[in-house]
């Protein structure tokens, strides 16, 4: 079953189980992929929709963040929710030893010695990555390490 397929059984069983939440955050999922569509005037497959996705978490991550800053705890609560829904779509993300190995072969191929070869790596990281629910911030925290 394609991710379309799936996200549109679990909005009609939100829908019979009054599910409010999950009904908002999957019609919040489906409308963002249809904006990307819209954008590149063609149907997403799985991988290109599990970016948008990851891209809403990165964003509702930013909001937990924002609202325990200004100590907002019922709606920094309610985005942890959305992740979690948001999240249960996605692959599951590689462990930090897979991502290690992969980082460590990328510097090998590429024959990158310090960070001024940073980009190259992360390209070629990022190439082997593409379709995973992963996020960049640690891919890049990660390379650093491995070039200094």
């Amino acid at each position: 079953m394609s991710l379309s397929d799936r996200l549109t059984e679990d909005l009609k069983l939100a829908m019979k189980s009054r599910d409010q939440l999950r009904m908002d955050v999957i019609r919040m999922i489906k409308a963002a992929v249809l904006n990307k569509e819209v954008e590149l005037k063609r149907d997403l497959d799985d991988a290109e929709m599990s970016r948008v996705m990851t891209t809403l978490v990165k964003q509702r991550r930013e909001s937990v963040e924002q609202f325990e800053k200004a100590q907002r705890a019922e709606l920094a609560a309610k985005e942890r929710k959305e992740i979690e829904i948001i999240e249960s779509y996605l692959p599951q993300p590689l462990s930090t030893q897979e991502l290690e190995a992969i980082v460590v072969s990328a510097v090998a191929e590429t024959g990158s010695r310090s960070l001024k070869d940073m980009g190259t790596v992360m390209k070629a990281v990022m190439a082997r990555l593409a379709g995973q629910s992963i996020d960049g911030k640690q891919v890049s925290d990660l390379v650093k390490s491995k070039l200094t």
